[in-house]
Protein backbone atom coordinates (compact mmCIF):
# COMPACT_ATOMS: atom_id res chain seq x y z
CA UNK A 1 0.00 0.00 0.00
CA UNK A 2 1.43 3.18 -1.37
CA UNK A 3 -0.18 6.94 0.26
CA UNK A 4 0.34 10.01 -1.59
CA UNK A 5 1.00 13.36 -0.49
CA UNK A 6 1.87 17.14 -1.47
CA UNK A 7 4.51 18.84 1.07
CA UNK A 8 4.19 22.81 1.51
CA UNK A 9 6.97 23.06 -1.37
CA UNK A 10 4.39 21.35 -3.59
CA UNK A 11 6.65 18.46 -3.87
CA UNK A 12 5.22 14.78 -4.47
CA UNK A 13 5.54 12.74 -0.97
CA UNK A 14 4.71 8.81 -0.91
CA UNK A 15 4.36 6.52 2.45
CA UNK A 16 4.83 3.28 2.17
CA UNK A 17 4.99 0.74 4.72
CA UNK A 18 7.55 -1.72 3.13
CA UNK A 19 10.77 -1.44 4.89
CA UNK A 20 13.97 -0.35 2.40
CA UNK A 21 17.90 0.00 2.75
CA UNK A 22 17.50 2.69 0.66
CA UNK A 23 16.53 5.19 3.96
CA UNK A 24 19.11 7.98 4.35
CA UNK A 25 17.04 9.76 6.81
CA UNK A 26 15.00 8.93 9.98
CA UNK A 27 12.00 10.44 11.84
CA UNK A 28 10.94 9.50 15.19
CA UNK A 29 7.62 9.68 16.80
CA UNK A 30 8.18 9.48 20.60
CA UNK A 31 6.13 8.92 23.33
CA UNK A 32 7.13 9.40 27.30
CA UNK A 33 4.84 8.86 29.90
CA UNK A 34 1.63 9.69 27.53
CA UNK A 35 3.30 12.84 26.01
CA UNK A 36 4.71 13.38 22.67
CA UNK A 37 9.11 13.55 23.08
CA UNK A 38 9.71 16.46 20.62
CA UNK A 39 12.75 18.73 19.91
CA UNK A 40 13.35 22.31 19.74
CA UNK A 41 15.27 23.26 16.49
CA UNK A 42 17.68 26.26 16.70
CA UNK A 43 16.11 26.98 13.57
CA UNK A 44 12.45 25.16 12.39
CA UNK A 45 11.29 25.38 16.11
CA UNK A 46 9.28 22.50 17.88
CA UNK A 47 9.25 19.51 16.03
CA UNK A 48 9.42 15.12 16.42
CA UNK A 49 13.52 14.30 16.15
CA UNK A 50 15.26 13.18 13.38
CA UNK A 51 18.01 13.39 11.11
CA UNK A 52 20.75 11.69 8.67
CA UNK A 53 21.97 8.16 8.64
CA UNK A 54 25.54 7.98 8.71
CA UNK A 55 28.01 6.30 6.92
CA UNK A 56 27.46 2.58 8.09
CA UNK A 57 24.98 3.02 10.86
CA UNK A 58 21.91 1.16 10.12
CA UNK A 59 18.41 2.94 10.39
CA UNK A 60 17.85 1.86 13.51
CA UNK A 61 20.87 2.66 15.25
CA UNK A 62 20.39 6.33 13.66
CA UNK A 63 16.79 6.55 15.47
CA UNK A 64 18.86 5.62 18.99
CA UNK A 65 21.48 8.25 18.17
CA UNK A 66 19.27 10.87 16.83
CA UNK A 67 17.15 10.74 19.36
CA UNK A 68 19.58 11.26 21.85
CA UNK A 69 22.04 13.84 20.66
CA UNK A 70 18.41 16.00 20.28
CA UNK A 71 16.52 15.14 23.28
CA UNK A 72 19.32 12.98 25.53
CA UNK A 73 16.53 10.60 25.72
CA UNK A 74 17.21 6.90 25.43
CA UNK A 75 14.78 4.90 22.89
CA UNK A 76 13.30 1.47 24.91
CA UNK A 77 10.83 -0.33 22.53
CA UNK A 78 10.65 0.79 18.48
CA UNK A 79 8.65 -0.34 15.33
CA UNK A 80 9.14 0.75 11.99
CA UNK A 81 6.55 2.30 10.85
CA UNK A 82 6.82 3.00 6.89
CA UNK A 83 9.16 5.25 5.05
CA UNK A 84 8.60 8.58 4.00
CA UNK A 85 9.69 9.88 0.18
CA UNK A 86 10.21 13.44 -0.73
CA UNK A 87 10.18 13.35 -4.72
CA UNK A 88 12.67 16.32 -5.33
CA UNK A 89 13.77 16.97 -8.97
CA UNK A 90 17.15 17.76 -7.54
CA UNK A 91 17.99 15.11 -4.84
CA UNK A 92 14.78 12.57 -3.74
CA UNK A 93 15.15 11.76 -0.03
CA UNK A 94 14.10 9.16 1.60
CA UNK A 95 13.26 8.93 5.42
CA UNK A 96 12.33 6.07 7.30
CA UNK A 97 10.21 6.71 10.34
CA UNK A 98 9.77 5.09 13.82
CA UNK A 99 7.39 4.81 16.47
CA UNK A 100 9.09 4.86 19.53
CA UNK A 101 8.86 4.65 23.63
CA UNK A 102 11.18 6.73 25.90
CA UNK A 103 13.00 4.38 28.19
CA UNK A 104 15.25 7.33 30.11
CA UNK A 105 15.65 10.75 29.71
CA UNK A 106 19.53 12.39 30.30
CA UNK A 107 20.21 16.15 30.77
CA UNK A 108 22.70 17.13 28.14
CA UNK A 109 24.42 20.04 28.24
CA UNK A 110 24.51 20.16 24.41
CA UNK A 111 21.52 19.01 21.75
CA UNK A 112 23.56 19.66 18.95
CA UNK A 113 21.03 22.19 16.65
CA UNK A 114 18.62 21.98 19.42
CA UNK A 115 17.94 23.60 22.50
CA UNK A 116 16.61 20.06 23.64
CA UNK A 117 14.00 18.54 24.65
CA UNK A 118 10.15 19.45 24.71
CA UNK A 119 6.83 17.27 25.94
CA UNK A 120 3.43 17.90 25.28
CA UNK A 121 0.07 16.40 24.76
CA UNK A 122 -0.49 16.81 21.21
CA UNK A 123 0.96 18.90 18.35
CA UNK A 124 -2.16 21.51 18.92
CA UNK A 125 -0.68 22.10 22.40
CA UNK A 126 2.85 23.56 21.05
CA UNK A 127 2.32 27.46 20.33
CA UNK A 128 2.04 28.23 16.41
CA UNK A 129 4.61 30.55 16.48
CA UNK A 130 6.92 27.71 18.30
CA UNK A 131 6.22 25.23 15.46
CA UNK A 132 7.94 23.96 12.94
CA UNK A 133 6.99 23.93 9.38
CA UNK A 134 7.19 20.29 9.91
CA UNK A 135 4.53 19.46 11.93
CA UNK A 136 1.95 21.18 9.26
CA UNK A 137 3.90 18.81 6.50
CA UNK A 138 0.45 16.30 5.40
CA UNK A 139 2.42 13.62 5.55
CA UNK A 140 3.60 13.95 8.75
CA UNK A 141 0.54 14.94 10.53
CA UNK A 142 -1.36 11.98 8.94
CA UNK A 143 1.74 9.99 10.94
CA UNK A 144 1.24 11.78 14.31
CA UNK A 145 -2.76 11.39 14.03
CA UNK A 146 -2.51 7.65 12.84
CA UNK A 147 -0.38 7.67 16.38
CA UNK A 148 -2.85 9.40 18.03
CA UNK A 149 -6.14 6.79 16.60
CA UNK A 150 -3.82 4.33 17.12
CA UNK A 151 -1.07 4.76 20.40
CA UNK A 152 0.70 2.35 18.01
CA UNK A 153 1.22 1.35 14.31
CA UNK A 154 -0.03 -2.31 13.28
Amino acid sequence: MMLEFKDQSGRKVTLEFEYTNDMDHILAICMMEGKYLFTDHKVRGIEFPGGKIESGESAEEAVHREVFEETGASIGNMQFIGVYTVHDEVRPFVKGVYLAEVADMFFKCEYMETYGPVLYKAVEDIPEERRSFLLDDPCIDYLYQKSRNEGQFK
